[in-house]
């Protein structure tokens, strides 16, 4: 029976000399949340049904939905239809394969496993947001669930600080939003950013919850002062994705923290 002081000892070893493991996952993984973001706001689609192209909707075999290596080899068209494949694809699997490398710099085993989850779900949350201007409530719930688990199983001394950070972070935003909403008379921060920043404090704490913040809203600016200089510059009423800066934000925090 094995104790709970060796919990961490054991897990290590299970999880030691994954990187490998997390470079041949990372594309396959990538080729579903890919599947996502197009399909995004209806994400239970995704789920229950078979992969079909985005243009004619003939269902996909086997050799058509190998990650990175299809799209290459059909030169980014429908084998079928000849329609344009849709380049998130091959975008979200190779963001999945480069964030698997550099996590795998810097961490081996369990903690290999938990900095891909993160950056692969923020990965696609970011994308989203992009498209779409939505943060979806599963994907948001899932990194929060996961940096919770994480925290207990890992390192249950931080469960305190994760969550003063979750429920400091969402509270913060949550009035930051309402505080806009009632000085401009209109929204300035989604309900889902809100959410997603508080579900980032179940990852950093409460500590590094300045930083995710600090380093969000230069982000953010930077983005405008960009657009700025390229002469499209942001309309008053205009909404700018806020959730792509917080998940960069989250995840360089998290991997300097851990």
């Amino acid at each position: 029976m094995i104790g709970i002081g060796n919990l961490e000892a054991v897990l290590a070893e299970l999880g030691h000399g994954d990187l490998l493991a997390a470079l041949l996952l990372a594309p396959v993984v990538g080729s579903f949340l890919a599947t996502l973001v197009v399909r995004a706001p209806a994400m239970g689609a995704v789920l229950t049904g078979r992969s079909r192209c985005d243009g004619c909707g003939t269902q996909l075999g086997a050799l058509e939905l190998v990650p990175l290596a299809s799209w290459l080899a059909l030169r980014g068209r429908c084998r079928h239809c000849s329609a344009a494949i849709d380049p998130v694809h091959p975008a979200i699997e190779a963001g999945c394969l480069l964030l698997a490398a550099l996590a795998g710099v810097i961490f081996t085993g369990w903690m290999l496993a938990f900095a891909c989850a993160l950056g692969w779900l923020l990965l696609t949350l970011a994308a989203i947001d992009l498209r779409t201007g939505l943060l979806p409530d599963p994907l948001v719930l899932a990194v929060a669930v996961i940096g919770l688990g994480g925290g207990i199983l890992l390192a249950p001394e931080t469960v305190a600080d994760r969550l003063i950070g979750g429920a400091l972070g969402a509270g913060v935003l949550a009035g930051v939003a309402f505080a806009f909403a009632r000085l401009q008379g209109r929204e300035g921060l989604g309900l889902g950013d809100v959410k997603l920043i508080g579900a980032l404090g179940l990852w950093v704490g409460w500590q590094g919850l300045p930083w995710v913040i600090l380093l969000s809203s230069m982000g953010g600016l930077a983005y405008a002062a960009l657009r700025l200089i390229l002469r499209r510059p942001v309309a008053r009423d205009e909404e700018l994705p806020f959730g792509p800066f917080l998940a960069l934000a989250g995840w360089l925090v998290w991997l300097y923290a851990a």
